[in-house]
């Protein structure tokens, strides 16, 4: 196996949303799916999470079609369940159905056993205010740090 540690981050999503609680989720993923995530050929930006039924899924979640996969390569955009115990889930499908929150993408990453996890958090939209806020703190942090090393 390789040491290749394959973290992918939705840097979007932290702009847009406040988390208010993070879970980890397995996911359900074909042989070439997990060929595609292992060469760090995925992206988060647009993944977000609904239910169907009693059962969770992620949407959006862009994984590249695997370079030496066959005719039987899978779909790059397709729709993937999550795997979380039944606590989680009814806890999440509860808060998910009060207004204003919703349910993101926010990491991709294989763990020390090999397998795909998907971070999700449970998120509420932030205001234009608030994105204005975190941008002024960033820029002021950052001109911290140039004086600090001045």
């Amino acid at each position: 196996m390789n040491n290749i540690k394959v973290n992918i981050k939705n840097k979007k999503a932290s702009f847009n949303f406040e988390f208010i609680e993070k879970f980890i989720a397995g996911i359900v993923l074909g042989g070439t799916e997990i060929k595609s995530i292992r060469q760090g050929k995925a992206s988060l930006v647009d993944a977000y999470c609904f239910f169907e039924g009693d059962e969770l899924w992620v949407s959006g979640m862009h994984i590249a079609e695997y370079s030496f996969g066959s005719y039987n390569n899978h779909d790059p955009k397709q729709d993937r369940k999550l795997l979380l115990n039944r606590r989680e889930l009814n806890k999440l499908k509860k808060k998910s159905e009060e207004k204003g929150f919703t349910i993101v993408a926010t990491r991709l990453f294989v763990n020390d056993r090999g397998l795909a996890k998907v971070e999700i958090a449970l998120a509420k939209g932030k205001r234009e205010y608030d994105k204005r806020q975190d941008i002024r703190k960033r820029d002021t942090d950052r001109e911290l740090d140039r004086l600090r090393k001045g």
